[in-house]
């Protein structure tokens, strides 16, 4: 896929480029607790007032259905963003019509207005051509910058990409060129982790891979649905043991295709989930007591895991090995986030990840910094490793 880039304009001067950010982000008690979706947006913003542009935001926040929620405006963003700019970004009480036009009239070229949620219109969601076309009467250019949002046929995302010349933000270009290297047009051998709690949540990620992957290492609660499967004493653990056929399926087409399936050989078990709750190891085919949980891959998964990532160089990453959020079950999710970071530093790999979890257990063990490429776009991310088209990416295709 070819997309115009922000690299193909020169002077904007005169121009108003609409720029689709996501500003969704955690607020407590008014104040936003993590202003990353904020500073992630930086980049693109500023090149465009370089280059002359008036910036108009479209972004949402939350899920107002279609109505206007006023505790779910976007106002509150305004001030965090103009200190991050050091200018005072304007703010329009719509995001079409006269409020939205009247406000961008009066921010100078170079300047920002954010524009009002874009969920307070049911014509968003629905991606309503008429709504669509009222927001590109705003702008001369379209730029996506929100790749968390490109999996919604919105008319902020996708809409509106076919009304106006559009380009991909610096932002969605990153992300764009990191899934290429991972599953695009990756070097070989490509291995991949998958973790979380259900097979069910991540059939369609597994069929996808087993067809695009060298290698592919099945962890956390997943695991045990593929043990069980396998004929594997699981105990009490959690376990879909209704998935067992298509646990098998998977594993037969893996073989088919050539893509070596990864489980865990030895396994961390304890009888309560708490903090450094007794835990004793098992090789996998010991008998288990119903009392008994598997909470973590061993440390004999890892060391194999591990000797894989060293073969291999490409990894993309989704989901944990274990119950990673408590102690001692975060081990073997650490040992390999911190080999694998060991790998990218010295330029044996290129390490690709995303997902919410993955993003919390690659922070938990420092090494979030030293990956190639961390996604932290949740569903988009997950939706592309599937194999799915995105809209608002394809919208941006020359």
């Amino acid at each position: 896929m070819t997309f115009k880039t922000l690299d193909d304009l020169t002077d904007l001067s005169g121009k108003t480029a609409l720029v689709r950010v996501d500003f969704n982000v955690p607020v407590e008690d008014g104040k936003i607790t993590d202003d990353t979706r904020l500073r992630v947006a930086l980049p693109t913003i500023e090149r465009l007032q370089k280059l002359g542009a008036k910036v108009a935001l479209l972004a949402h926040f939350d899920r107002p259905k279609g109505k206007v929620v006023p505790e779910m405006s976007l106002k509150f963003v305004a001030p965090a963003l103009s200190e991050l700019l050091g200018v005072t970004v304007a703010f329009a009480d719509d995001c079409v019509g006269k409020d939205a036009a009247d406000v961008l009239k009066l921010v100078p070229q170079g300047g920002v207005a954010l524009l009002e949620n874009v969920r307070f219109h049911a014509g968003e969601e629905k991606n309503d051509p008429e709504f669509a076309a009222e927001l590109a009467k705003l702008g001369d250019l379209y730029v996506n910058d929100a790749f968390s949002a490109a999996h919604r046929a919105h008319a902020s995302t996708e809409g509106v990409a076919k009304l106006l010349p559009a380009y991909a933000g610096e932002s969605m270009r990153r992300e764009l060129d990191a899934l290429n290297a991972a599953l695009g047009q990756p070097e070989r051998p490509v291995i991949g982790i998958v973790g979380g709690s259900k097979v069910s949540t991540k059939l369609d990620l597994l069929k996808n891979l087993v067809g695009k992957l060298d290698a592919l290492a099945i962890g956390g609660g997943m695991a045990n649905t593929f043990l069980f499967a396998q004929g594997v004493d699981v105990g009490g653990s959690l376990c879909e043991k209704d998935l067992k056929d298509t646990a098998l399926e998977i594993l037969a087409e893996a073989e088919a295709k050539g893509c070596k399936i990864l489980l865990p050989v030895d396994v961390v078990v304890a009888t309560e989930f708490k903090v450094n709750a007794a835990h004793r190891t098992f090789m996998t085919g010991t008998p288990l007591s119903d009392q008994d949980k598997i909470f973590d891959a061993g440390p004999r998964s890892a060391e194999n895991l591990k000797k894989e990532i060293a073969a291999s160089r490409t990894l993309i990453w989704n989901g944990p090995l274990g119950v990673f959020e408590l102690p001692p079950f975060d081990a073997a999710t650490v040992d390999v986030a911190k080999f694998a970071a060991s790998q990218t530093k010295s330029a044996k790999l290129v390490a690709v990840a995303g997902g919410g979890d993955t993003v919390a257990a690659l922070n938990h063990a420092g090494v979030i910094e030293d990956m190639s490429f961390v996604s932290t776009a949740g569903g988009a991310f997950l939706e592309w490793m599937e194999g799915k088209e995105l809209p608002g990416v394809r919208a941006l295709e020359n």
